[in-house]
């Protein structure tokens, strides 16, 4: 049996569960525009770990979300997750933050393309089929009317996350829908993914890991 931390802190979603065999057992999440992870994700560790009546001790592994995403959201999960598994002498496990966010949703065939927001008309984006598995890479990219026309044009495709949102009103076609509620990544979804993960073996070197920045952190000056 495999007892596994996720934690998600790459979007404005401070999110954690705890899951045995995939399974989540205890969750704490808060969405906060201002970013409260630095000051929420110890506390969602604590009173996760004690609503699955376990301690930390018992862990067996430590996930964590790894990109793309916001520099500092990264920073603050990578960070926790890498003390945990130093102090712990557990697993690390990498789990793919866009392929968590597609599996927000479901559908019955027909593609899925979760997009989380970038700067200004960018956003971070994958594409994935029905079952969850990657048609293609994520890439950050600019809104156009061209957008995903290679997908869009010759299957249903559903468009989710907060990023989906610049796209409605540029991005057009019959076989185009969007989630209506706007999804962020969540540790839920992470469940499964690092339980997958773990069974095989595919973990990460702790000293070494770094998140999936795709792009490189530009520091912005405040308006005067």
């Amino acid at each position: 049996m495999a007892l596994i931390l996720n934690l998600e802190t790459t979007t404005t979603n401070c999110s954690v569960s705890l899951a045995r065999d995939g399974k989540v057992i205890s969750f704490r999440e808060l969405n906060d525009p201002d970013y409260s992870h630095a000051e929420n994700l110890h506390v969602f560790i604590e009173e996760v770990l004690e609503e699955g009546q376990v301690t930390i001790a018992d862990l067996d592994a430590v996930a964590v979300s790894k990109g793309p995403g916001s520099y500092t959201g990264l920073r603050i999960g990578v960070s926790a997750a890498k003390g945990l598994c130093f102090s712990l002498n557990v697993p690390l496990i990498a789990v793919d933050t866009l392929q968590a966010l597609a599996m927000r949703v479901k559908v019955e065939d027909g593609y899925i393309i979760p997009m989380l927001d970038a700067r200004r008309m960018e956003v971070y984006s994958a594409v994935y089929d029905h079952k969850y598995s990657m048609l293609r890479s994520a890439a950050a990219e600019v809104i156009d009317q061209g957008s995903f026309s290679e997908f869009i044009t010759k299957h249903r495709t559903t468009l989710v996350g907060p990023g989906a949102e610049k796209c409605r009103g540029i991005v057009d076609h019959e076989y185009l829908s969007f989630q209506e509620e706007v999804f962020f990544p969540s540790a839920i979804e992470m469940a499964m993914l690092s339980y997958e993960k773990c069974r095989i073996g595919d973990t990460e070197d702790v000293a070494y890991f770094e998140p999936f920045y795709l792009k490189d952190f530009i520091v912005t000056k405040k308006k005067a």
